[in-house]
Parts: structure tokens; C-alpha cells; sequence
């Protein structure tokens, strides 16, 4: 792949993967846009190393998913020193949430900041699998490549994930 093609392969796969770790780092949008850019340029300088084994987009996603954990360690190893650990989502940040419904209603702007809080809440794992398989619509497979776990342990997060999202959903006054 010559340097125009992966041009044409980050317009591609730029807001998929925005969108992605966005949500996964719980709205901070300037966190997302750093570990997005390390991702595209670990996948531009290691595309030698890309077997073919999956799709170039999982290949990446694999890289971002990696490179966020990465930046957390670091982040946590930070806040024991210095920093706050809960981060609030500014008004900047919010606006260009894809998971805030912008609108005029605001009972879909709660629904949506509940949505918000419910992912949140849950287990990093199954965070990462719900919003790899429903926002990004990946497979099992590919999100099992992503995440580096067996499809079995995939399953496993994507149910109890659900499960968790459908309790918090409850007690937020939604559902039966």
C-alpha cells in the first residue's frame, strides 16, 4: 500500500475510529483524537507487518484498541501523582458525541445521557465489545481480533454487557 492509498484508508476509517474510542475513553475528545492519530501512524509505519490475516480495518482497530490501553496505564499511573481520575465531558466535547443525540427534545438528549451513563458504568471489556459491535457493526470475529480474546469470551462480554446496560436502563426508570 503506497502512502495514497492509506490516504485514502484514513479518510475511510477516520471517524469509524474516532467514534470508537470517543466512546470508549467516556466522551473525552481530545484523548480520542491522540490515540486515534498513534494508531494511524503505528499502522502507516508497521504496514509492513500487516499478515493479511484480517481486514486492514480490524488490523487498525486492533492497533487504536491497543494504543488506548496503553495511554491508560499511563494516565493511571499519572493520577496517582497528580491528576483526577473522573473526567466530566465539556460542552465541546459533547457537542461532537455521536452517542448525545442532538436535538430539540430533551427527552431524547436524557435518554442518550442515560445511554451515556449506562456505558460508563460498565466493565472496560464490555464496553469496548458493545461498542465495537453495535456502533461499528464488527463481527465476532473481528472484535475478537480487535480485543486480542477468544469469540467465546467475546460472546460472553457482548451478553453480559447487555444485561448490565438493561439494569442500569431500568433503574433510570425505562423498560418493564
Amino acid at each position: 500500500m503506497d502512502k495514497a492509498e492509506f490516504t485514502v484508508f484514513v479518510r475511510e476509517q477516520q471517524e469509524p475510529l474516532r467514534r470508537f474510542l470517543l466512546n470508549l475513553s467516556g466522551g473525552d475528545g481530545a484523548l480520542a483524537d491522540d490515540i486515534a492519530q498513534d494508531a494511524f501512524i503505528k499502522a502507516y509505519t508497521g504496514l509492513s507487518s500487516f499478515q493479511g490475516r484480517s481486514k486492514l480495518s480490524t488490523w487498525l482497530f486492533r492497533i487504536a484498541y491497543n494504543c488506548f490501553y496503553d495511554q491508560m496505564g499511563k494516565r493511571v499511573r499519572l493520577s496517582e501523582v497528580q491528576l483526577p481520575t473522573d473526567r466530566k465531558i465539556d460542552g465541546a466535547d459533547r457537542a461532537s458525541d455521536p452517542m448525545v443525540v442532538q436535538s430539540a427534545g430533551s427527552d431524547r438528549i436524557t435518554v442518550s445521557n442515560d445511554i451515556n451513563g449506562a456505558l460508563r458504568n460498565l466493565a472496560e471489556n464490555e464496553k469496548a465489545v458493545l461498542l465495537l459491535f453495535y456502533m461499528e457493526e464488527k463481527k465476532i470475529s473481528e472484535i475478537a481480533v480487535i480485543t486480542g480474546m477468544k469469540e467465546n469470551t467475546v460472546k460472553s462480554h457482548l451478553s453480559r454487557g447487555r444485561e448490565h446496560l438493561k439494569v442500569y436502563l431500568k433503574q433510570a426508570g425505562y423498560g418493564e
